[in-house]
């Protein structure tokens, strides 16, 4: 079924390369796939072509989290939640702001 997906958003991309949200799907698609170099290459597509895209930044991170580059993912969303509070989207800032805390070390619980 996600090949058939990922068919169908490649000839999207293929008929629309400049469109975010088509851009954003690939990358998205090939992250559920496991296959990080195309997550990679799609969202950071995204970074240097769309930056205002700000879902891009959540997804990023955590997949740099899961890569073990935790530098790089606290580096992301902190620049994500530059862009949300810029754009004031608080709902993709507050995701933003929990994933950098949780990357960061800073959510703690009180005991």
């Amino acid at each position: 079924m996600s090949t058939t997906r990922l068919s169908k958003l490649l000839e999207f991309f293929e008929n629309d390369p400049t469109d975010p949200f088509i851009v954003y799907a690939l990358a998205t698609e090939y992250n559920n796939l496991n296959d990080k170099e195309n997550a990679y290459s799609f969202y950071l597509q995204l970074t240097d072509k769309h930056p205002d895209y700000v879902g891009t930044y959540y997804h990023l991170g955590k997949l740099y989290e899961k890569d073990n580059q935790k530098d790089k993912a606290i580096e992301i969303y902190q620049t994500g939640m530059i862009i949300a509070k810029n754009k004031r989207d608080m709902h993709a800032f507050s995701e933003l702001q929990g994933a950098y805390n949780s990357a960061a070390g800073l959510d703690y619980e009180d005991d």
